[in-house]
């Protein structure tokens, strides 16, 4: 019981030691921060009041790097132009590439949609087993359904469209 009591009181000691250590905190224009009474009568700093205040610098690019992002994104340098320009083989080779992919997107989403009609049955799909209690259930499923393939409808012009722009076909069921 003696050993607790020391402790608790230890406890309080250091806990009002670590509350008097905490210096003042002064606020600087520009969000600055200075605990230098000196240099926060000199910037025209404000008392912070409250609890801590925690900064944590940021950090810096290295400078070979920032310069060379710098090179890169000044517009009209040398360096930009490079960068911009592209092998007429690589640029054709990814044409094709977006291309193809447009193409097996184009005909995922109208094999999406015939399986979408499919299932409609021209606005009377097939009751499942809880909709023949709960024709509501039934209802959100038919209006679900019928949104499905609207987006799906809206999916693939959209991929025709832009299959159009690359000169691809545009075909469609």
């Amino acid at each position: 019981m003696k050993t607790a009591s020391i402790l608790i009181s230890a406890a309080f000691v250091f806990a009002a030691a670590g509350a008097s250590a905490q210096a003042q905190i002064f606020r600087c224009p520009g969000n600055v921060y200075t605990n230098s009474q000196a240099e926060a009568q000199s910037r025209g700093c404000k008392l912070m009041e409250g609890g801590n205040v925690t900064v944590v610098q940021g950090t810096r690019v290295n400078g070979a790097a920032a310069t060379g992002v710098a090179n890169v994104s000044a517009p009209g340098s040398a360096a930009s132009r490079e960068a911009v320009r592209v092998n007429s083989g690589d640029q054709k080779a990814r044409d094709s590439d977006a291309r193809a992919i447009l193409e097996a997107e184009l005909k995922k989403a109208e094999t999406r949609k015939a399986e979408l009609l499919k299932e409609y049955n021209n606005g009377e799909p097939d009751k499942l087993g809880p909709e023949t209690r709960n024709h509501q259930k039934y209802l959100d499923r038919v209006a679900e359904l019928k949104a499905s393939i609207e987006r799906t409808d809206n999916d693939i012009k959209g991929l025709q469209r832009e299959l159009g722009r690359t000169g691809g076909s545009t075909a469609s069921k």
